[in-house]
């Protein structure tokens, strides 16, 4: 689990810095892709999911 979360912080803060340089490449989605691979596969999946959840119910109730 140590290894997992290390991983998941050092490919969080490789994206950010890509996020920030403005230039997403080919090489940043990847990065991006295998963060959201470890995201998923840690103990934070189901809190991000409940609060995305949650999120899209608020903005489906929401009457323009």
């Amino acid at each position: 689990m140590a290894v997992s979360i290390s991983v998941v912080l050092l490919l969080l803060i490789i994206a950010v810095i890509f996020m920030r340089n403005g230039a997403l490449k080919i090489s940043h989605a990847l990065v991006c892709m295998l963060l959201g691979f470890y995201i998923a596969s840690t103990n934070m999946a189901p809190t991000i999911q409940s609060g995305l959840t949650a999120t899209a119910d608020l903005v489906s109730s929401l009457r323009p």
